[in-house]
């Protein structure tokens, strides 16, 4: 290969580098984060869903579910990987 044809390489090496470090590194980033979050849900943490439902999580559920209470005596079952935000957590619990 001649030195003219791997000149012609260089910018599209230049952009995939720029690409990834502006678009896939954060992004990795930011689901590993949410992945986190997720599975530190507990009992009494306040949440928004993505489909924008506020409440208290009632019950964290082995099969990747949580119960979320959205007002007094009605619950949700949520898929946990919905959870959009967690506004207030809980303190843990002592003894």
């Amino acid at each position: 290969m001649d030195p003219a044809a791997l000149g012609q390489f260089v910018p599209l090496i230049l952009i995939f580098v720029i690409m990834w470090f502006l678009l896939i590194r954060p992004q990795q980033k930011k689901i590993k984060d949410h992945q986190k979050m997720v599975e530190a849900l507990r009992r009494g943490d306040q949440v928004v869903t993505q489909g924008g439902i506020i409440g208290k999580v009632s019950k964290v559920k082995d099969n990747n579910e949580i119960e979320v209470e959205v007002a007094e005596g009605v619950r949700l079952r949520v898929v946990k990987s919905t959870v959009a935000q967690v506004l207030s957590k809980t303190e843990p619990a002592e003894g």
